[in-house]
């Protein structure tokens, strides 16, 4: 067998997972995956996003046999058809809604009634009747439907968490409301055991925690919110050109379109496919893919992206990406698979979430034998051990880090800012050293015409032939002075013949006059170069230009400076970064006396010119010997080693797909300001996770010993936190978790 046969094929997907509740049921879907399905190479579970990301190999396992491990588990995996457009997921998701949203309807109806005449008949606010022992078989009638129709998923789950060898939140609610009920229910059976019941502490504690799960499900919703915006600007309508002779067009779904399809676009649509202008000229408006506020202008030979908008002209467009190709599907993949993906930090919450439950049983046991023994009464230690049951429930544990990067990376996405996977997302404000590629980087990448100095008495004249003789050549350098006299408005003439000399220059004769343009040493070859003309190409030398000289007839005619221009925005960025405490370096095969020209002009003060590919990243290495976090930026293939060498390699979105497919964030639009913007948001990202995790544990950790009792002689602490009831513990969990998930969307609003 040949080793080719034998390499593995791996397939990815992500699958949405219905069930989840806490950390340690995100967990448990994540071991069974990895350790009881053959097959799968690696399983990430996303609590917030309620996904799962599973590379496998298909020719082991299959969707369906995940599918049924899973739902042994407790759980349901949604395995998505392929010509459905995802109907199953929707549909298993607002089913769950629904059955969730009756569930609790009924705990309201019952458990509302049950309080009130509960508490009306402990506070005295109603007649003697309340006391009747018929009065507590009222309160069993309103309590059982709520324990066993609204809270009986809580039974399943956890049932099912302790048949896979883990516990989860469902155990420590199951066992805390069902000490109350039980314990109640056996007051009506035993009355010399005591009188006071407790079955609204049990409605009540089922009731709260449903109400916190629906009310933290939509905050969740809300945190999904841009990658939904996202998917919903794609048009669903294309114009599909049928004759360009008598300009037919017919509508059809943008989903039939293919490459190489001819689309008309009119002002004020949305482009439908990724493209590239056949005819016609406009300004688009690429905010959503970008970032930038600022529309671009867009005419033949110009690409464009589907979702972007047309507002001026009418735009004929070849299709060249279209269905999963294009950029806009690129992206929602992109963020979905960052948003799936698990944070380095996060694995602080799972190591703790994993003993978690084990642990609070044990305290709660403890508890409940500590005051039963001490104080000599049941009901205070079962009410203590309840609270402690309930108020230790980890939700916010589980939402703290991926609600943040499920917010943060859908906020990049909005700006133009690509997250590859959330270790990028944590590790890029911690940057010691950003060094940047020159070209196409720090510059936009190609050419032009920065100088026409005359050395004639007929500039124009002489520029218009020097024009002309350029016009038949395609080399770049030829290119920028077309384009040069493009902007200048020169009318063209075809020159009569014209020659191109490979490393040197052209010779055409425009009008009867011979025209030679080149670099200085060739045409010096021919002809005596006066001081002055040398001395003005030293100085445009000195700026890193490229310099040639025009001659016409007999005579100089001109000096031409050539250059790749500077992005305008980086010496802002380069200042932002400064600010930052981030050190830039430039890297460049180009030579010593043009990189000091860059580098100077945009605030940079170290630089390497004249190295190879390989070298970028030997230089990145050695900079991370010495303790630095270096990052790369840079858009080429020659980019491609320090990308993937640097601790978060930043790929220009103009650049190659190669050097994306290396990088951990991609900047679409090609702005520099986008690595300032992943820096901040990264920052901010993180801040928001920190804030999150300090709050999960401070609800988790601070206030189990004040459930255990611990106030209980603290006489200037009021009561109802002395003596905290399971009620209040079961409203401080739910609030923990919706407060994490508002404090993730907090970042959504951010100025990055």
């Amino acid at each position: 067998m040949s080793d080719e046969s034998m390499e593995k094929t791996t397939n990815t997907v992500d699958l949405p997972v219905i069930g989840m509740t806490c950390a340690n049921c995100s967990a448990a879907v994540e071991r069974t995956l990895n350790k009881r399905v053959p097959g799968v190479e690696s399983a990430t579970v996303n609590l917030a996003a309620e996904t799962a990301t599973v590379e496998f190999d298909p020719s082991e396992t299959t969707l369906e046999a995940m599918a049924e491990a899973i739902d042994r588990a407790g759980y349901t995996l949604v395995i998505p058809r392929g010509d459905s457009g995802g109907d199953e997921e929707q549909y298993a998701r607002k089913a769950n809604v629904r059955s969730e949203r009756r569930a609790l309807m009924a705990g309201v109806l019952f458990t509302v009634p049950l309080f009130v005449l509960s508490m009306a008949r402990d506070f005295s606010l109603i007649g003697h009747w309340a006391h009747a022992p018929w009065v507590n078989w009222l309160f069993l009638a309103l309590a059982t439907p709520v324990q066993f129709y609204t809270g009986w998923g809580f039974y399943t789950g956890g049932f099912k968490s302790l048949r896979n060898g883990s516990a989860n939140m469902d155990v420590l609610v199951a066992m805390g409301s069902s000490t109350a009920y039980f314990y109640s229910l056996a007051l009506l059976f035993m009355p010399f055991l005591g009188v006071h019941v407790y079955f609204e502490t049990s409605a009540l504690i089922i009731t709260l925690i449903k109400v916190g799960k629906l009310l933290e499900a939509v905050a969740k919703g809300r945190a999904s919110k841009a990658i939904r915006k996202l998917m919903d600007l794609a048009p669903q309508v294309a114009h599909l050109e049928l004759s360009s002779e008598d300009n037919t067009e017919r509508d059809v779904p943008v989903d039939q379109i293919k490459a190489g399809d001819i689309l008309i676009v009119r002002p004020g649509e949305r482009i439908p496919v990724d493209g590239e202008v056949v005819s016609g000229e406009s300004t688009v408006d690429e905010s959503m893919m970008t970032g930038e506020s600022i529309p671009v202008d867009r005419s033949s030979g110009d690409k464009v992206f589907g979702a972007t908008v047309n507002l001026q002209g009418r735009l004929k467009i070849r299709a060249t990406g279209v269905g999963a190709d294009t950029a806009l599907a690129q992206i929602i993949q992109l963020v979905n698979r960052a948003q799936g993906s698990k944070a380095p930090i996060q694995r602080l919450a799972d190591r703790f979430s994993a003993v978690f439950v084990p642990s609070i049983i044990g305290i709660a046991l403890v508890t409940f034998a500590v005051w039963w023994i001490a104080g000599g009464e049941f009901v205070p230690a079962m009410i203590r051990m309840v609270a402690v049951l309930v108020i230790a429930c980890p939700c916010a544990l589980g939402l703290a880090t991926p609600t943040a990067v499920m917010v943060g990376s859908g906020k990049g996405a909005g700006m133009g800012v690509l997250f590859r996977n959330s270790e990028a997302l944590e590790t890029a404000h911690r940057l010691t050293m950003l060094m940047f590629d020159k070209t196409g980087t720090i510059t936009l990448g190609k050419p032009f015409m920065t100088d026409w100095i005359p050395m004639g008495d007929d500039s124009e004249g002489d520029f218009r032939l020097v024009v002309s003789a350029e016009s038949s050549s395609e080399h770049p350098l030829s290119r920028a002075i077309v384009n040069g006299g493009k902007e200048r408005s020169v009318t063209f003439v075809e020159p009569e013949t014209f020659e191109a000399f490979a490393g040197h220059g052209i010779r055409a004769v425009i009008e009867n006059h011979p025209v030679s343009v080149g670099s200085v040493k060739w045409i010096g070859e021919d002809i005596s170069i006066e001081k002055a003309v040398l001395d003005h190409a030293d100085s445009l030398s000195v700026e890193g230009k490229t310099v040639m000289l025009a001659r016409i007839d007999d005579r100089i005619a001109g000096i031409i400076g050539v250059s790749d221009l500077v992005k305008p925005e980086a010496g802002d960025v380069i200042r932002d970064l400064r600010s930052m405490n981030i050190e830039p370096v430039m890297l460049t095969g180009d030579n010593e006396r043009a990189a000091s020209a860059i580098a100077s002009s945009v605030g940079i003060d170290s630089f390497v010119a004249g190295i190879l590919p390989d070298r970028k990243e030997s230089i990145i290495r050695e900079y991370q010997a010495d303790g630095h976090r270096v990052g790369m930026v840079g858009d080429g293939i020659n980019d491609l080693p320090a990308l993937a060498g640097a601790d978060v390699g930043i790929a220009i979105g103009t650049g190659t797909d190669i050097a994306k497919e290396a990088s951990d964030i991609t900047l679409v639009g090609g702005e520099l300001k986008g690595v300032v913007r992943a820096i901040r948001l990264s920052f901010e990202t993180m801040r928001t996770i920190k804030q999150n995790l300090f709050w999960a544990f401070f609800y988790n950790i601070s206030l189990i010993p004040v459930a255990a009792g611990v106030l209980h002689g603290v006489s200037f602490v009021p009561g109802f936190i002395r003596d905290l009831h399971p009620a209040m513990a079961a409203g401080a969990m739910a609030f923990s978790s919706i407060s994490v998930v508002l404090n993730s969307l907090r970042l959504s609003r951010k100025d990055i």
